[in-house]
């Protein structure tokens, strides 16, 4: 039999009290605004007022589009970092004659993409501790919060220079887009201002395929596709818009670099791009759409969407006038389907994108 007596030497584990927790938690509390908040929460807002000169209102809604709380009026909530960037933004705000609605989306956008992004590193780290060091749940994520304050710095690194690569990516394409003969914008009334190829690529059968996984397993089934698609969408030369459990929206700024996606996406799990992926339905569709919030909206976007559930399992589908422009590309078979009624749509006569095949192939 085990005893549970403790062996000479050996002191007998002492439960801590409440008081003791409290302390440790707010001794932890403390490490962690020292290292991602710069310092101590020591403004309420009254003083977060008194130091940025922007009224209650402002600091209400800049805090509300970031996504944040607003605790108790004398709530000692805020840093001396946070006035700092108020005072920034209203900066920004004033020069250049911003509106509110402007503003608002501008910190909007930031407030909505680091919370997602926090969540996305937080829980990564989590699933990693849990494995690497034999955790459960709980004490992964308390393992997390010890170690924050070192991971942090670099976490914050990478996000400041994966922000300067992409918004120099941007600039790049756009001075090419809307520079020199392009300048004019050839529009008709009315029209949406971008042309751009949009397509979806849709993992056939989820809800079946993924209704009996554990929670790890699911975790790695839908991690496995979006770093796949991502990864194929991005070596053709398109972008990934947004992903959504199941499904992946992209867009390419030409309709051949679009083709290019699409059929990458068809047979990435026979080019082992996708691995542990299903099989996957493809649409595209030229056309204009308008650019908001980090998304893409517009009919093209709206018939992409529509045609991926008519695809079959590994096959890409164009409507009429994206399958006319690639009708003289040498890269390109075009195979007509059958004309089939589509709710919202009316009837519908997609066509098949296929490699057209060469001597050598």
């Amino acid at each position: 039999m085990v005893s549970d007596e403790p062996t000479p030497g050996q002191e007998s584990p002492q439960p801590i009290s409440e008081r003791d927790a409290d302390r440790i938690d707010a001794d932890r509390g403390r490490a962690l605004d020292e290292a991602l908040l710069g310092g101590e929460r020591s403004l309420t807002l009254d003083d977060l007022a008194a130091q940025t000169n922007l009224s209650h209102e402002f600091l209400r809604s800049y805090w509300q589009a970031l996504g944040l709380p607003i605790l108790g009026h004398d709530e000692r909530s805020f840093t001396v970092d946070d006035a700092q960037a108020l005072r920034d933004i209203a900066e920004v705000a004033g020069t250049e004659e911003l509106s509110n609605r402007s503003l608002t989306s501008l910190v909007r956008s930031v407030g909505h993409t680091t919370e997602r992004l926090a969540l996305w590193q937080a829980e990564a780290l989590v699933e990693h501790m849990a494995q690497r060091h034999e955790l459960d749940d709980t004490s992964a994520r308390l393992l997390l919060l010890d170690r924050l304050p070192s991971l942090a710095p670099v976490l914050e690194a990478q996000m400041v220079h994966a922000w300067r690569r992409q918004i120099a990516a941007l600039a790049g394409r756009w001075a090419v887009e809307f520079s020199g003969a392009r300048a004019t914008d050839e529009r008709g009334e009315g029209e949406l201002p971008l042309p751009r190829a949009v397509g979806f690529a849709d993992i056939v059968s989820f809800t079946t395929r993924t209704a009996s996984l554990l929670s790890s397993e699911l975790s790695d089934f839908v991690s496995d596709f979006e770093a796949g698609a991502r990864d194929v969408i991005t070596a053709a030369g398109g972008r990934v818009v947004k992903t959504v459990g199941d499904a992946v929206l992209f867009i390419a700024d030409d309709v051949e670099t679009g083709a290019e996606v699409a059929l990458g996406l068809a047979t990435a799990g026979h080019d082992g791009h996708l691995v542990n992926v299903p099989p996957v339905r493809v649409s595209l569709v030229w056309g204009r759409v308008l650019s908001r919030f980090g998304d893409v909206f517009g009919p093209s976007v709206n018939l992409a969407s529509r045609l991926t559930a008519e695809a079959e399992p590994g096959t890409v589908l164009l409507d009429q006038a994206t399958a006319a422009l690639l009708a003289e590309n040498s890269k390109f078979a075009l195979t007509g389907k059958p004309s089939r009624e589509v709710r919202g749509l009316g009837a519908l006569a997609p066509v098949r994108l296929q490699r057209a095949f060469t001597p050598e192939g």
